[in-house]
């Protein structure tokens, strides 16, 4: 039964039940690009997000942290510069010290983020400037719209655990599916999950499929 894999990301998909937990909202009027040399995106909403606000970062380099940040980028006539094979905050790091460390990167991001990057590479003595360009809002919803008894749900990122959590208890008949290890220490310690083979929204969809069926064949 494939009506039972909730996805909680704003996108719809095929084959999923579309409960998305988070809404996304520009919080500057423009962004300052003059003085760095390469731009850092993490989300595929903060490459949107600064599209709205300054169409000039195309002209600047970009690391772009996932397939789809990448994608999204070149999709826009944006240049990927790097995209590490790590989606791990500290291994992430690690290899923008290593390639990175005399540019002056800017980091364009939500204003939540799940690893403190630039504390982390300054200690490294790498430029690292941050400008928080947007920000998550949860959705909220009533009880009736809570996900039913054995339902695989799908988080895309620790904003949506969050959410989830603060409009619904969990249930423990539920299967969590999270995108990545960062997301995945976003859970409580007592939900059952997964984590999908590569940090994309199509592999969640694919690991749900799985899960259905090895316990319909049970």
């Amino acid at each position: 039964m494939l009506n039972s894999i909730y996805l909680l990301s704003p996108l719809v998909k095929e084959d999923t039940i579309s409960l998305p937990m988070i809404r996304f909202q520009t919080v500057v009027k423009e962004v300052d690009l003059s003085d760095c040399d390469v731009l850092m995106f993490t989300s595929k909403q903060a490459v949107k997000s600064v599209d709205q606000l300054n169409p000039e970062w195309k002209k600047i380099p970009s690391l772009a942290i996932g397939s789809a940040t990448a994608m999204q980028i070149e999709k826009l006539g944006g240049e990927v510069l790097y995209q590490p094979n790590s989606f791990y905050g500290k291994t992430l790091s690690q290899d923008i010290i290593e390639k990175f460390h005399d540019k002056n990167i800017l980091y364009l991001r939500p204003k939540e983020v799940s690893f403190d990057s630039k504390s982390f590479l300054a200690s490294s003595g790498i430029n690292l400037d941050e400008q928080i360009i947007y920000e998550t809002i949860c959705i909220d919803y009533k009880e009736n719209a809570k996900p039913t008894e054995d339902a695989i749900i799908i988080f895309t990122s620790p904003s949506t655990i969050h959410c989830f959590l603060k409009n619904f208890t969990w249930d423990e008949s539920y299967t969590a599916v999270v995108i990545g290890e960062s997301t995945k220490e976003h859970l409580p310690t007592n939900v059952n999950y997964v984590v999908a083979n590569t940090p994309r929204i199509d592999a969640c969809i694919a690991k749900a499929k799985d899960i259905l069926i090895t316990s319909n064949s049970k």
